[in-house]
């Protein structure tokens, strides 16, 4: 050991010998990174990677070794013989490449040890070769021992440095392997050297076609070119790497339709203003917005047409950002943002006013005037959460509480909608359940002939009997169902009860059912509604199904095309709640409605509501017009009947006439015996006959 620090110390020029070092580390930590691109790759990309790390690898082992020979202070005159000098050089590349060849294509064992191995013996054979050529005027003996230690060394730490770097256990590996590596090429070399020594002999001279100092400086200038291009390359791809990264980086957290951020990175910004947050003062605000009408759009003008009015909105609404203020589309026709520094509520309120003003603005599109409004929920850390999932289920909360007010409205979060929600939860339950308990059962109200006041038929209504909350209204329940899917299953548990019931009745009445929007939605509604009348015998001229028109503007084509199978089966069409929804002249001509029901809400204000009055009126001329037979709900006083008889309303029903009662209220009725009733009353004028029996999911 003494004998090689001495070497090192005393035979060497130590600006060179820098040279020589600074080499070996740079070589070494780039071959190192190559080396990783090549684990990294596939196919012809990661042969290149290899040769690229075998060529910059077996470089940085030779320019390491001549620089350091041209610092060594020889006594005598020497130069390089050129054919073992250059061999040395491709020798060194190719060992290098094999070592990185096997280690690369081995499985973790020990082909990567011997792949080290093989790049350490690439290291001695190319350090022994440059020797061999090495050419000075005396004889050079060579010590066995430092020898034997000098391959020993490369070989080894060659060994261990590729199995840091191809096993990696921890972090560090990397940088073990890279010094490692370091170490073989320099132990091996100066090692080497200290094996040598030289006797002068003046008979020896070196031949004339040789390489002096002089033309090896230029040489390994030129191979250091090499490096240059090894480092540019791998800087080059790390560029291309990173840069794509960022891209990726940026596609994964933003929406690619409206490019706002997305839902990944509106939580990564919210955990890092909650983390900002010095001061425990609600500070930070998050809203949640939903459109309205927004579905109204895509149904009306097709998905380019929605997707126009959500860039225009997204646009809008970051052109209203200011300081600390954000936006996020979360998906479909929702977004969410926030604010921070706020000192109170009413800060928030103002932001979600502002971004109200630009969202409801017309957008314009292919000449058309598209309009959307929205609701807005707003949740305030840390008064209503701490957490950004807290914050932003709190904000959802809220904002549906704010879509049962109407368009545009905006609602702080209170804990009460916690324990709605929680509430609603247990409800949708306990509904699964309550089937199988025979919780559910029917009640019918009676409907009746305006001017006889025979009875026509029946509405029949779905009551929930809870083993704990006593009766449950149909307001509190049937919404649960329809927003949870669970509205298929009821409504045909209501139709099949409802056929079977009526199905043993003596005398044959009409039973009406209501439609949810979800079920109309559902293209095998009418063979739905055949199989249950095959299977509970009722006939289809006995059945009238009741639809909103809230349910047919959600999909007009799918909603004729269903109406039109159902009226094909024999069942009989009504529009229910007319007046409350998207009422119109157009409506009425597109879809074969057997009949028409006038909203409770228009017959309570008849008598003292001139616009009452006059909706109902209207109404009642024009389905005459189309021939089309009303019938008015809610009737509840005599001055109710007298208008209605006044106007010519030929059907009716409400509490004047009874209010909803089970099945064995109202068998006395249904199982008579003909001759014990009046005749009973047609409900148009092209069927002398029975009329409807209503069933309603509500």
């Amino acid at each position: 050991m003494l004998k090689v620090l001495s070497c090192v110390a005393m035979d060497h020029s130590y600006g060179l010998l820098a040279l020589a070092t600074f080499v070996c580390i740079f070589g070494s930590i780039l071959t190192v990174r190559l080396y990783a691109r090549v684990q990294r790759s596939l196919g012809m990309q990661k042969l290149s990677w290899l040769v690229m790390t075998g060529v910059v690898g077996g470089s940085t082992i030779w320019m390491t070794h001549f620089i350091a020979m041209l610092s060594f202070n020889a006594p005598l005159a020497h130069a390089y013989e050129p054919t073992l000098t250059m061999a040395s050089l491709a020798a060194a590349i190719g060992i290098t490449t094999l070592g990185f060849l096997i280690t690369a294509t081995g499985k973790p064992g020990i082909l990567v040890d011997l792949g080290g191995a093989v790049v350490g013996a690439g290291i001695a054979i190319m350090h022994y070769m440059g020797m061999a050529g090495y050419e000075i005027a005396g004889r050079i003996e060579w010590d066995p021992g430092y020898y034997a230690a000098s391959v020993f060394l490369g070989i080894g730490f060659g060994a261990v440095a590729m199995s840091r770097i191809a096993r990696p256990v921890t972090r560090y590996c990397q940088y073990i392997g890279i010094l490692t590596l370091i170490l073989a090429i320099t132990t091996m070399h100066f090692t080497g050297m200290s094996a040598i020594t030289i006797i002068p002999d003046p008979l020896i001279v070196p031949s004339a076609d040789v390489i002096p100092d002089s033309l090896l400086t230029v040489v390994v200038a030129i191979v250091g070119v090499m490096l240059v291009l090894g480092a540019s390359t791998y800087a080059i791809d790390l560029h291309s790497t990173r840069g794509a990264a960022e891209r990726f980086r940026h596609l994964s957290l933003h929406d690619p339709l409206t490019g706002l951020p997305n839902r990944v990175a509106l939580g990564e910004h919210l955990q890092a203003v909650i983390d900002g947050e010095k001061v425990d003062m609600a500070g930070i605000a998050v809203l949640s917005f939903d459109l309205d009408r927004f579905k109204d759009v895509n149904d009306v003008h097709g998905h380019a047409a929605g997707d126009a009015v959500l860039r225009a909105i997204s646009e809008r609404m970051s052109q209203a950002l200011g300081e600390g203020e954000f936006v996020a589309r979360m998906g479909g026709d929702e977004f969410v943002a926030l604010t921070r520094n706020l000192s109170t509520e009413n800060e928030a309120s103002a932001f979600a006013s502002r971004l109200i003003a630009a969202i409801v603005r017309p957008v314009e599109w292919k000449g058309k005037s598209l309009l959307v409004g929205t609701s807005v929920g707003i949740s305030l850390y840390p008064g209503d959460a701490r957490t950004p999932e807290e914050l932003l289920a709190q904000a959802d909360l809220a904002m549906y509480r704010a879509k049962v007010v109407g368009s545009n409205a905006v609602r702080h979060y209170e804990p009460a909608m916690d324990d709605a929600a929680r509430d609603r939860s247990a409800l949708a339950m306990d509904m699964r359940q309550g089937i199988e308990r025979n919780e559910f059962e029917l009640y019918y109200q009676y409907q009746n002939n305006s001017l006889t006041r025979d009875i026509i038929g029946f509405e029949v209504l779905l009551r929930w009997h809870h083993p704990l909350r006593g009766m449950v209204p149909p307001a509190e329940f049937i919404p649960i169902a329809d927003r949870n899917g669970f509205i298929h299953e009821l409504g045909d548990w209501v139709l099949r009860t409802a056929c079977q019931q009526a199905a043993c009745w003596k005398i044959p009445f009409k039973i009406a059912v209501n439609v949810a929007p979800g079920q109309l939605a559902n293209a095998n509604l009418a063979a739905r509604v055949h199989e249950i009348l095959l299977e509970t015998g009722l006939q289809p001229s006995r059945l009238e199904l009741e639809i909103t028109e809230s349910g047919i503007i959600a999909d007009q084509q799918n909603a004729l095309r269903v109406i039109r199978q159902l009226k094909q089966l024999g069942v009989k069409i009504a529009m229910d709640d007319y007046g409350t929804g998207y009422s119109s002249l157009t409506t009425l001509q597109n879809f074969p409605f057997d009949k028409i029901k006038i909203d409770r809400a228009f017959i309570d204000g008849v008598t003292t509501n001139r616009q009452s009055a006059a909706i109902v009126r209207s109404t009642i001329i024009l389905a005459d017009s189309l021939g089309i037979p009303v019938l008015a709900e809610g009737v509840e006083r005599e001055e109710h009947m007298q208008f209605l008889l006044s106007e010519g309303c030929p059907q009716v029903q409400g509490y004047l006439f009874g209010r909803p009662m089970p099945l064995s209220e109202i068998s006395h009725v249904v199982n008579a015996e003909i001759a014990d009733q009046p005749a009973v009353q047609a409900d148009d004028r092209s069927e002398p006959e029975i009329m409807p029996m209503r069933v309603a999911v509500r």
